[in-house]
């Protein structure tokens, strides 16, 4: 059984059991929380999708971490100009387990 849940304005496939990292989400590490923007849910050969959201249907899962990611380098040049210019970013993400898929 698996299915895909759209959250902080991305879509993921997610599992029972499984482990992910998806955009920062304000909650306390070992919370409970509810993701209710599920657009497919698959049980073996029955499958449910929404148009755009399975209704009734919700994901819960625990909160496991915060962090933040790799660094990503910018590194921008003009030739000939003498401009250059570094930045670098780390995105905050929210590792979450995945405890239940409710249809």
């Amino acid at each position: 059984m698996y299915a895909v849940v759209k959250t902080g304005g991305k879509q993921y496939k997610v599992a029972i059991g499984e482990k992910l990292k998806v955009e920062q989400i304000t909650a306390d590490i070992e919370s409970q929380i509810v993701l209710d923007q599920v657009l497919m849910v698959v049980d073996g050969e029955a499958v449910s999708i929404g148009a755009p959201l399975v209704a009734g249907a919700s994901i819960k899962a625990t909160v496991v971490a915060h962090g933040r990611g790799e660094k990503v380098r910018i590194f921008k040049m003009r030739r000939r100009k003498h401009y250059q210019k570094r930045q670098g970013h780390r995105q905050n993400f929210t590792e979450i387990r995945i405890d239940a898929i409710v249809k």
